[in-house]
């Protein structure tokens, strides 16, 4: 069983208009737009950074925008919910429909109230009261995986450090006991057909771990147990490994270090276009092509 697993480090969603994703999620969500770059496979895409006001790992949704993506299907192998914590649910009803999302329910999960919505970009959201006053998110609760199986996906959250919390339903929570980030992944089996990938589906999870060198370890393990790793990639505010799940959710487990503070202050994050090494060459045009953003 692996110990170097931290919990959840980022989410990233598929998304639409640029300038409604950027709008709805630092305005309507609350999160400070932490870093504004582009997709390392596609640079005339941009890739934005979204958390808390430090960066925090554990705190950042990010967006792959794409003017006109068309809009996802749902359906078992993909992200069914990506779920954030807040102490207080006061208000948020009336500002989410204010800010554009739809679908604005009260429910209960697991003995718990949970506000599900869906979001501009078409992504199934929720928040979850953590029994504060602030009703501010303060970072991920959760990832609703859905899937045909949750059998091989429980197995493997076993391997990485998780354990059986409990049921709800079709519903299975695991824990990540002693966690320094966000700790808890649902897994809901579903006889819904697979999903086809658009506009608001999660591309992907990432796990969080310290440094590199935990990385590695991870790394190894995983492939002694026979899954198919990538090597290293830098993504320049951390290093990444890819590997599928055995239900089809696309899984990476990122460094917390060097952190959004590598390339830029800490205090003006997001504002300018940060452009990986290898596309310096195409800011120009990309500057002339990509949707201008307001300053975080």
């Amino acid at each position: 069983m692996l110990t170097q697993i931290q919990g959840l480090h980022h989410v990233t969603t598929l998304g639409r208009a640029p300038l409604a994703n950027d709008t709805f999620v630092r305005l309507g969500l609350g999160l400070r737009r932490v870093k504004k770059t582009v997709n390392f496979d596609a640079p005339d895409v941009y890739h934005l950074y979204f958390g808390n006001a430090d960066a925090d790992p554990g705190t950042i949704l990010t967006y792959f925008p794409r003017p006109n993506a068309r809009p996802r299907t749902a359906g078992t192998g993909e992200v069914g919910r990506t779920c954030f914590a807040v102490g207080t649910l006061a208000d948020w009803p009336e500002r989410l429909g204010a800010a554009g999302a739809t679908d604005v329910t009260l429910a209960k999960r697991f003995d718990q109230d949970i506000l599900t919505f869906t979001g501009v970009d078409g992504d199934d959201l929720a928040l979850i009261p953590n029994g504060g006053v602030d009703p501010a998110i303060t970072g991920f609760h959760s990832v609703d995986l859905r899937l045909a199986d949750i059998g091989p996906t429980r197995d493997l959250l076993e391997f990485m450090g998780y354990q059986i919390a409990g049921h709800d339903g079709d519903t299975t929570r695991m824990v990540l006991q002693n966690a320094k980030r966000p700790a808890l992944i649902d897994l809901t089996a579903s006889d819904l057909p697979p999903a086809r990938q658009g506009g608001g589906a999660v591309h992907h999870i990432a796990f969080s771990v310290a440094c590199r060198a935990r990385q590695l370890e991870v790394r190894e393990a995983l492939i002694d147990d026979g899954y198919e790793v990538t090597e290293v990639r830098d993504r320049t505010y951390f290093n990444a490994i890819y590997f599928r799940s055995p239900g089809g959710v696309l899984f990476e487990v990122a460094t917390d270090d060097p952190g959004f503070a590598v390339d830029e202050p800490a205090a003006s994050l997001g504002n300018a276009l940060r452009l990986p090494a290898q596309h310096e060459h195409l800011r120009h045009d990309l500057e002339e092509k990509l949707v201008p953003l307001p300053d975080a």
